[in-house]
């Protein structure tokens, strides 16, 4: 087995999407220790958006489009974008707030909004980093979600005959 060491630096500047059958989303549910439901959720879009200014340095937050007063106060730069369209058994968006790299330069903590019937719900999202080359970037990372919290919050429900407690959103993508 080999060990590599992956470069933490951002794809350039630009707008990376997904290629069609280039990514994976998988919703598991459980009830305790045991996964009553695994489907794989349709992934219609993927995108990675890396501003300007970033270019050469490490992946960090995104709060969104940044105005003039908060220009000043993010003095290093805008941040890179993901964002992920869910289809299917879970119509929903979900869009980074914050993208810190953690320690080993391999994996990102995404701080989200999953966006499921037009209300907001916080995800912390966790990818790794599988290959990060010139304009090419490939992540595999999972969220989990307290069930009862999101069928509150936002309406989702799985069918009565598949209890749960907790969701697994499991995603993979390859930005190009």
């Amino acid at each position: 087995m080999t060990t590599v060491t992956l470069p933490t630096v951002s794809p350039p500047p630009g707008r990376y999407a997904v290629a069609p059958g280039r990514s994976f989303a998988e919703l598991t549910a459980y009830y305790g220790p045991l996964a009553t439901l695994r489907r794989r959720v349709t992934l219609t879009g993927a995108s990675l958006t890396v501003p300007e200014s970033e270019s050469g340095s490490a992946p960090v937050s995104e709060a969104g489009p940044v105005s003039e007063p908060e220009s000043a106060s993010a003095s290093e730069g805008a941040r890179p974008v993901f964002r992920f369209d869910l289809a299917g058994t879970m119509k929903a968006s979900l869009v980074s707030e914050h993208v810190e790299p953690l320690a080993d330069g391999q994996h990102l903590q995404l701080i989200a909004d999953l966006d499921v019937r037009g209300v907001a719900f916080p995800v912390l999202l966790r990818l790794r980093v599988v290959r990060c080359a010139e304009g090419r970037m490939l992540v595999v990372g999972s969220a989990r979600l307290p069930y009862r919290l999101l069928r509150r919050a936002t309406g989702f429900r799985l069918p009565w005959s598949r209890p749960a407690t907790r969701l697994r959103l499991l995603l993979a993508a390859e930005f190009a």
